[in-house]
């Protein structure tokens, strides 16, 4: 073959291929958004009927209404069942509305609805984003207003209060008598006794010297010995001791709870994905056997 011809032959190729290929975008915008927006809607929809169930089943009252494990657990498995169901929708829905690509091979058409299914799942998972972010902007605006107005009404007595960087317990500390029984200002001394256990709280223990003062103190108020004050001091201490890791526990189970539900939500999140391009598929199929 000469050169010439060659040159001829790629050049008619060239064109053919050229004039085979399309103007127009394969990605149908409209189709996508109004996926998009239904997947949307039935997050919505879906998440009022699980909240309304979800408080109808518990109750305030002892013995009656679901645990909060079962409740928490019951609500994870509804947000997983909302991100499916709507996802499912949004992306039959794409697949059912997007133009027929006419002379399209069928492997192409699959991927590209697969492709839009996926579109119209980050899209209305976006749209979702900017709706509770909308939402938890009015609540921060309403809470500030709140503080800015709970600040204001205490301006005023500002000037009797202690400053931030100064505790009442060590004003307090400073101010013990001697003899913690003989202070009339103190009256039975509760007060007093508040400060310092729950300054041990904080601080993980009570020291030995707030230890020796409340044994004093509860021996001059209430009459007792030293030996029963220091076994009663040493009972309340110990029973704050274990409050206080209780409450460390169930913020403990809190954040595992947290994180178990952040990695279920992403993890179901992803199956969202997969079962919005499923069904854009299918969809799409649909469109192209019912012209």
């Amino acid at each position: 073959m000469y050169p010439s011809e060659e040159h001829s032959n790629r050049a008619v190729i060239e064109s053919a291929s050229q004039s085979n290929e399309s103007a127009v975008s394969a990605v149908s915008w409209a189709a996508i958004l109004a996926g998009s927006v239904t997947a949307a809607a039935s997050t919505i929809i879906l998440v009022a009927l699980g909240s309304g169930i979800g408080l109808a089943s518990v109750s305030p009252w002892p013995g009656s209404g679901t645990s909060a494990t079962a409740f928490t657990v019951m609500a994870a498995i509804w947000l997983i069942v909302v991100q499916w169901l709507s996802s499912c929708v949004g992306g039959y829905m794409t697949g059912r509305l997007r133009a027929k690509w006419v002379g399209t091979h069928t492997h192409e058409v699959f991927f590209r609805d697969t492709v839009h299914g996926f579109v119209t799942w980050a899209v209305g998972t976006l749209i979702g984003a900017l709706l509770l972010l909308s939402a938890a902007a009015g609540v921060a605006k309403t809470g500030s207003e709140t503080v800015a107005a709970a600040a204001g009404g205490a301006a005023h007595g500002a000037a009797s209060t202690l400053p931030d960087a100064v505790s009442s317990y060590d004003v307090g500390r400073l101010l013990r008598p001697s003899a913690p029984g003989n202070d009339p200002s103190k009256a039975d001394g509760r007060a007093e006794v508040a400060q310092i256990l729950g300054k041990g709280i904080t601080e993980g223990g009570v020291s030995q010297e707030d230890r020796d003062y409340l044994i004093k103190l509860i021996a001059a108020r209430t009459g007792v010995s030293d030996s029963e004050a220091r076994a009663r001091v040493d009972q309340v201490i110990a029973a704050e001791k274990a409050t206080a890791l209780k409450a460390r526990e169930a913020a403990d189970a809190a954040r595992k709870a947290a994180a178990s539900a952040a990695i279920f939500t992403a993890l179901s999140m992803l199956i969202g994905a997969f079962i919005a391009s499923a069904s854009a598929a299918l969809g799409g199929r649909l469109r192209d056997l019912h012209p």
